[in-house]
């Protein structure tokens, strides 16, 4: 079950961290403090291992008290063994919580993003969104593993460590970390520089994925047109700013560590000086310099990956706010609050489109159109690219939103309907099968993953799929092959009509599903596409006007207006577009 997340534009107002927190890793909250416990476990080890030094020296190799050994070496490797074992356990909780929260953010995110309308997917290539899904999130991942890790291990290291060194010598303490304050502003200019470059570097990390899927999937043109060196450049000049992008921000993130090993070089030097004299006149013992330096060597490790922190964080901020962005885009189009009931009667009734205008930003596509389908007939859709034919079938299925006018299916405004009650109505198939990477069978019961095998077998027979099947050697459970790369074109159309026979909606659109196929091929599809329209409310697109010469009526679009309806024959008669159409394909 999906959880409810805090994504409404009230909560831009909320700080990031705190949006990340509550939907993500709070629910785990168990689990992070037992990690956190063994955090602390392994952090104190440290504090040990530099406090035990002193011993060893003093009470061993300075004292040559040999008894003492055994009990200094045992207690040695007790404590390491407990920072062994609780190091091993947070380190597994941690990757525990960090997979399953960054998993169920990539789920949370498919999800929402397949709920916005699709005019969100025309303004958003799919890789710049599959870097989103993908690298935005696995950026978190790795820093909230680093982060974390040293919030809870690292910081109870430093108190550790900075306690046994003040107990050996306060001084000697605030020698070695005098230098600490200078790095205070410099460290906040790296952090701003360290956001705005790895900003700029998801941004580039995104148009590398666009380009990639361009390339994959247009790969054929490519190669006919002979652009694989164009193609080549193009994305070898996104590679060479996305490395300028990273490089810029790992620099910066590698500076906070330089930085502290310079300061620790001096802390130690001063140290060195000033403890130095005080072990040769016998005030200090070798083994209380050595249990400080220890102490002192090992306070730098944790101190540097804390102020690596501000770099790593600076890093995740970008992509939490390129998520955050996503969440907070809203579906325009949704279900009415109190949707109307309705049933598979209301898709046997008259369609009506009255006076609809729609526009993609500033280029208007349907004009004041207004048209009806009757219940239980073909009504057909002519006319040249971009008279809006496609865009019909979009505001019928509510895909996109006219600007004015009204939509009816037996008399019932389709926005008073739920979205999925609408939807459900209608059987889709288009010039370009929407196959998956699946069995041809799974392809089929996607329509209907509930349908007996005999109703499977009769949708395939209807749909003529048993034809070319039984010569398939894994039969229905042949792989399609990604978008259906595995089937011709025919195959791939009848397999898309078995789909609809299976859903058995009222309402079937058909938008030029013969258009890319071969006389054999168009003529089988065609012969499956008659059956699967009988007594069914059908919606045709087609450039062919041989498919549709016995439609019930024929509409004639140009520039998102009906300019003329009727028969094949009423048409020829008005002599209008349809019959310049037609002497176009027929007589030339």
């Amino acid at each position: 079950m999906a959880r409810l997340l805090d994504i409404t534009p009230a909560s831009k107002g909320l700080k990031l961290p705190l949006w990340l927190w509550d939907n993500y890793f709070r629910p785990r909250l168990w689990f992070i403090i037992a990690a956190f416990v063994l955090m602390a476990v392994e952090g104190s080890m440290l504090g040990l291992i530099s406090y035990m030094v002193g011993p060893m020296f003093d009470r061993v190799f300075v004292a040559k008290n040999a008894a003492a050994i055994y009990a200094v070496g045992g207690l040695m490797f007790v404590v390491f063994l407990a920072r062994a074992l609780s190091g091993f356990g947070q380190r597994v909780l941690m990757s525990v919580i960090g997979q399953k929260a960054i998993a169920d953010m990539q789920a949370d995110l498919v999800r929402h993003m397949m709920r916005l309308d699709s005019l969100f997917f025309q303004d958003n290539a799919p890789g710049a969104l599959i870097e989103r899904v993908r690298g935005d999130t696995q950026a978190i991942q790795v820093a909230w593993s680093a982060v974390f890790t040293s919030l809870g291990r690292d910081i109870i290291s430093l108190v550790a460590l900075l306690g046994v060194a003040i107990s050996i010598d306060w001084v000697w303490t605030l020698v070695a970390v005098a230098g600490v304050p200078l790095l205070i502003v410099p460290v906040f200019l790296l952090q701003k520089m360290i956001h705005a470059t790895t900003r700029h570097a998801r941004q580039m990390a995104a148009l590398i994925s666009t380009r990639l899927d361009e390339i994959f999937h247009g790969i054929n043109p490519i190669k006919l047109n002979n652009l694989e060196n164009q193609q080549d450049r193009r994305f070898t000049e996104t590679l060479k700013s996305y490395v300028r992008a990273q490089i810029r921000s790992e620099a910066g993130q590698a500076g906070v560590p330089a930085m502290m090993d310079i300061v620790a070089g001096l802390g130690f030097m001063g140290v060195l000086v000033y403890g130095g004299f005080q072990i040769i006149d016998g005030t200090k013992t070798i083994g209380q310099f050595m249990s400080f330096f220890t102490s002192m060597a090992l306070i730098f490790e944790p101190l540097r990956r804390l102020g690596n922190i501000s770099g790593l964080w600076q890093a995740a901020v970008a992509s939490i706010e390129r998520l955050h962005a996503i969440f907070d885009q809203q579906p325009g189009i949704t279900s009415p609050p109190a949707p109307v009931a309705i049933t598979s009667d209301t898709g046997r009734k008259d369609i009506e489109l009255r006076d609809i205008c729609f526009a993609y930003g500033d280029n208007p596509v349907l004009d004041h159109l207004t048209l009806t389908a009757q219940a239980g007939k073909t009504t057909a859709l002519v006319g040249a690219s971009g008279a809006g034919k496609s865009t019909l079938f979009n505001v019928l299925t509510r895909l996109v939103e006219p600007q004015s006018g009204l939509a009816t299916i037996g008399g019932i405004d389709i926005r008073d309907m739920a979205l999925g009650d609408l939807r459900g109505l209608f059987s889709v198939v288009t010039q370009d099968a929407a196959l998956f990477d699946e069995t041809l069978r799974d392809n089929i019961m996607l329509s209907r993953p509930d349908a007996s095998e005999e109703e499977f077998r009769r949708a395939a027979d209807a749909a003529f799929v048993t034809d070319f099947v039984q010569h398939l050697p894994q039969g229905f459970d042949t792989p399609a092959g990604p978008r259906g790369s595995n089937l011709s074109g025919g195959q791939r159309q009848r397999v898309a009509i078995a789909r609809a026979v299976l859903r058995d909606a009222p309402i079937l659109l058909l938008d030029e599903p013969t258009s890319a196929l071969d006389a054999q091929s168009e003529a089988a599809v065609q012969k499956a596409l008659d059956a699967l329209s009988k007594g069914r409310t059908t919606l045709v697109i087609a450039h062919r006007l041989a498919t549709i010469l016995h439609a019930d009526k024929i509409v004639v679009m140009d520039k998102g207006r009906v300019v003329d309806e009727g028969t094949h024959e009423e048409l020829l008669a008005h002599d209008g577009l349809y019959a310049s159409l037609y002497r176009l394909q027929f007589e030339g």
